[in-house]
């Protein structure tokens, strides 16, 4: 399974979590620092990467279009990063 990690979350987690998620990205990875959701939503299905987000607009776009792509909403609220790596870890 491969990741797309959205702005809201850290640019260090496709490497952190490169042992599990493989060819994972995060979306400054591919010049898509400021891009608006449906954009991002394309380049994911497009990819066949998981969207990885905190962003509840996300999840809303799933209810529209369906899948793909898939949506992994985290709702942790605010936590650093080796917090959202150690979730990912044991729960994706």
């Amino acid at each position: 399974m491969k990741l797309l990690f959205d702005e809201n979350l850290s640019p260090k987690l496709p490497n952190r979590l490169n042992d599990l998620f493989p060819d994972s990205l995060h979306v400054r990875d591919v010049g898509m620092k400021t891009t608006i959701d449906p954009i991002v939503w394309d380049y994911a299905k497009n990819n066949n990467l998981m969207i990885v987000s905190k962003d509840a607009d996300m999840h809303d776009l799933s209810l529209v279009f369906g899948n793909p792509p898939k949506v992994i909403w985290l709702r942790l609220g605010n936590c650093s990063t080796l917090q959202v790596e150690k979730f990912a870890a044991s729960r994706f």
